[in-house]
Parts: C-alpha cells; sequence; structure tokens
C-alpha cells in the first residue's frame, strides 16, 4: 500500500498544481485580459495545460479509488476524494486528509510531511 501511497500523493499535487494554474492564471488570462494582449495570448497559450490535467487527473481518481479499496475508507469519504481534482485548491486539503486518516489507521506508512 506503501506504493500507491506515494503514487496518491504525488498525482494528487500535481493535478492541484495544474488545475490552480489552469483555473486561477490560464482562464482569467484568456478571457478577461484585452483582446489581442500578449496577456490574452499568454493565456490561451496555458490552456494546453487543461488537457494535461485531465490526463493526469484520470489517472489519479483511478489510483485513488484503488487506494481507498485498500484502506477501507467510507463511500462518502471515497467521492470527496475522487471529485478533489475537480474544485480549484480543494485537492490540497484533501490531501491532507487523507494524509491524516491514512497515518493513523496505519503507523506503519510514516508519509513525509
Amino acid at each position: 500500500m506503501k506504493g500507491l501511497f506515494t503514487a496518491y500523493r504525488v498525482l494528487a499535487i500535481v493535478v492541484g498544481v495544474l488545475l490552480a494554474v489552469c483555473s486561477l492564471v490560464a482562464l482569467p488570462l484568456k478571457y478577461l485580459a484585452t483582446e489581442g494582449t500578449s496577456l490574452q495570448q499568454f493565456g490561451s497559450d496555458l490552456s494546453v495545460l487543461w488537457v494535461v490535467h485531465g490526463w493526469i487527473f484520470m489517472i489519479y481518481v483511478v489510483v485513488a479509488f484503488f487506494l481507498s479499496r485498500k484502506a477501507g475508507w467510507s463511500y462518502g469519504f471515497t467521492i470527496v476524494a475522487l471529485v478533489a481534482g475537480l474544485v480549484p485548491l480543494l485537492i490540497f486539503w484533501v490531501e491532507r486528509q487523507v494524509v491524516h486518516k491514512l497515518k493513523v489507521e496505519n503507523p506503519d506508512l510514516e508519509p513525509v510531511a
């Protein structure tokens, strides 16, 4: 389970960073910056990160699901963990909750802070 746990943590951080950059930087620049400016073009260029986020998010969902089954999470906690990558910044809070929950239930994991 340690490998699954490590994969989950890495994927959660990557998905969270990509979603934050896409929704808090690329999206506003693309649609709110003045048409034709370099800022608007930069936001448009960053929009490719949505595709990257989508692919990595699918891998995250699979890993989080397997981790949830292995750890015996409730259905509610599993659903929150699975959809956390769709709400900007929520995934960082959920990742901390997962680390705390697994650390309490499996002291031998000793997750890295």
